[in-house]
């Protein structure tokens, strides 16, 4: 993975632009500060917040994660021919995804800012 993939920002949580920077104020699993997003960029100074409400659109990527997860967990319970109950199968399927909210939070937000921040490098800029 290197420099100046979207996928590179998204897995190191760095600023989408320049690719330097942090873009989230603590650990996904700090509750009090879960998915806080810097204003500006430490490093190249670019804005986070490019609107109002900009972050809203994290909702339906947040949720196509969720979707993705439960599916894959399910399909793998039937895939391994896993013999439980209906609440046994609902357990193994809520429970990590439960514990994995806050996480999938933050990812929401940075694969929607990498949709509309795009990449460019400082030997670029001018």
């Amino acid at each position: 993975m290197k420099k100046g993939t979207k996928l590179y920002s998204i897995i190191k949580g760095r600023c989408p632009h320049c690719h330097e920077g942090d873009f989230f104020v603590s650990h996904s699993y700090k509750l009090k500060t879960m998915g806080d997003v810097y204003e500006n960029c430490s490093m190249c100074k670019r804005s986070f917040n490019p609107e109002p409400g900009f972050y809203f659109g994290a909702l339906y990527v947040s949720y196509a994660l969720g979707c993705a997860f439960m599916i894959s967990t399910l399909v793998g319970i039937y895939v391994l021919n896993v013999e439980m109950g209906l609440f046994e199968k609902c357990i193994a399927v809520c429970g990590p995804w439960l514990l994995l909210t806050p996480k999938m939070h933050a990812l929401s937000k940075i694969i929607w800012a990498n949709f509309f921040i795009n990449y460019k490098s400082r030997d670029n800029e001018s």
